[in-house]
């Protein structure tokens, strides 16, 4: 799910950047664009910082469980 939204996300940053190339005046003084800018740029950072803390979850899981296996080996 989270490499759709990234093709998602870097589809949209393509388009805009094509957008920008023809009419570089017309975007830079749009407001509108400016926020959608920030909000997907908010976005990205928050979609990173949910795969670091999916990521440390998967490896305390894991860390977890072969602490467990070796337990029950030792004993």
């Amino acid at each position: 799910m989270a490499s759709k939204l990234e093709r998602a996300l870097a589809q949209f940053r393509r388009r805009q950047r094509a957008a920008q190339k023809e009419s570089p005046e017309a975007s830079s003084d749009d407001p509108f664009r400016a926020v959608v800018e920030e909000r997907l740029h908010h976005l990205e950072q928050q979609l990173d910082e949910l795969k670091g803390r999916v990521n440390g979850l998967i490896f305390l899981v894991a860390g977890t469980a072969l602490t467990q296996v070796i337990i029950k080996i030792i004993q």
